[in-house]
């Protein structure tokens, strides 16, 4: 018998029943292939998490490599502020002419009045005042327009406030122990002077035992100084403190608090650091800075809370 050609063979025949049930196993193969709202969702989540842990690791080593921030630290600036001593407020800083009164001895004597003056002295024969032909005006009082610096010790510099009337400091402390922390952690020590005393008396190491010595040579203290302005619950912390070191407070003397040359560069690099960040470029233009005592760092620092500004004068 002959082999069977290509053409003669045919697939068998397939029942409707068994094409259905194909067709379902197929659609089911499908559906397990894709992808779920949970699989995208999960997908998603996955890639935020290794995003974060990437930006993470790359923070964590940018701190690692960077080391601790360093302030901006500026040079420190001595400021020489403009002020009139004990001359007259005034508009100007014109030489006043002096009264006719003055003038009667500033002028050289003539050779008659030497006579006349030596023959009155010897006579004891009251001598009477000749006018004198100038253009004094007769008065005892100047016709100047005074001094137009602002008051304050005398100077040439450029007009700017100076730092104990420029500067507040406010310290927050629940009892009198964490406020001596604050002023011993700064170095800065309580004094009182006044009260019919000589000098000034001092009160250091506040934290522990309060200590204090005295300062008779009043012209050998350089350092910035504050005095209290206003009542306020820290003023009694103080009184307090120097009462504890021994030192008397009789006879309405007044308390001050003087700051070390180092607090005083701080403060300045504080509050230019400030001024800057507000595009402020020179102290001329700084009317008020108030500082707050705030923890951080190894004890405390200070902060600005406050800074007002002016127009500088040429």
């Amino acid at each position: 018998m002959p082999p069977a050609t290509s053409a003669e063979i045919e697939p068998p025949p397939v029942a409707d029943g068994d094409v259905q049930l194909l067709r379902e196993a197929r659609r089911a193969e499908r559906e397990k292939l894709r992808t779920s709202r949970f699989d995208v969702v999960t997908s998603f989540f996955m890639a935020l998490i290794w995003f974060i842990g990437t930006f993470v690791v790359l923070m964590f080593i940018i701190w690692l490599l960077s080391g601790d921030p360093r302030p901006m630290v500026l040079k420190p600036q001595i400021e020489e502020a403009s002020g009139r001593g004990e001359n007259a407020e005034g508009f100007e800083r014109d030489f006043e002419p002096p009264g006719e009164e003055e003038v009667e001895e500033l002028l050289e004597p003539t050779l008659e009045d030497t006579i006349e003056a030596v023959t009155d002295s010897v006579s004891s024969v009251a001598a009477t005042l000749t006018s004198n032909d100038t253009q004094a005006t007769a008065t005892n009082v100047g016709t100047g327009m005074g001094d137009s610096r602002p008051p304050g010790p005398p100077g040439e510099g450029p007009y700017v406030v100076p730092r104990g009337e420029r500067w507040q400091l406010n310290f927050t402390a629940k009892d009198i122990k964490s406020y001596a922390k604050q002023l011993d952690f700064f170095g800065i020590e309580l004094a009182v002077m006044g009260g019919g005393t000589q000098g000034v008396d001092y009160a250091f190491n506040l934290a522990g035992k309060p200590k204090s010595r005295r300062l008779v040579d009043t012209s050998t203290e350089k350092r910035l100084y504050f005095m209290w302005t206003r009542p306020s619950p820290l003023q009694r912390f103080d009184q307090q403190l120097l009462m504890q070191a021994g030192v008397s407070l009789d006879g309405g003397r007044t308390q001050l608090r003087f700051i070390p040359p180092e607090l005083e560069d701080l403060l300045y690099t504080i509050e230019m650091t400030h001024a800057f960040s507000k595009g402020r470029e020179t102290v001329q233009e700084i009317a008020k800075t108030v500082f707050e005592c705030k923890p951080g760092g190894d004890g405390f620092t200070f902060e600005v809370i406050d800074q007002r500004y002016r127009s500088p004068k040429p």
